[in-house]
């Protein structure tokens, strides 16, 4: 169990409602990080939707997700909207949230599933 420190003395209790306000922190976040990266696939798509070929590789590649041979049109778009969404100031927050919360051992998934 991790202690703070918490108005001047150690305490488990004020541990255990600090973790459990990061773990409230981090769910908050998590369901605004799926929302964000809905909102953008659902724009990337509509934009890809009047690019040709040629042109969604360019954006792809300019966005470092290049579509590699193989990919369908489909999972080039996906890839696309989550480079998007990964360089965007929202998700950069919520995935540093995650590994510090992780250094106090808090995480979304319960100890029995761990």
């Amino acid at each position: 169990m991790v202690l703070v420190r918490w108005g001047g003395g150690w305490g488990r209790l004020a541990a255990r409602v600090a973790l459990a306000a990061l773990q409230d922190l981090l769910a908050t976040g998590h369901r605004a990080w799926c929302e964000g990266v809905a909102d953008v696939q659902s724009g990337i798509r509509r934009e890809a939707a009047n690019l040709s070929d040629a042109q969604l590789a360019e954006r792809c590649s300019a966005a470092g997700a290049p579509w590699e041979e193989g990919m369908t049109r489909r999972e080039a778009v996906s890839a696309l909207a989550f480079a998007t969404w990964d360089a965007a100031p929202a998700a950069m927050a919520y995935t540093e949230l995650a590994e510090r919360a992780a250094l106090f051992g808090v995480c979304l998934l319960g100890e029995e599933l761990l």
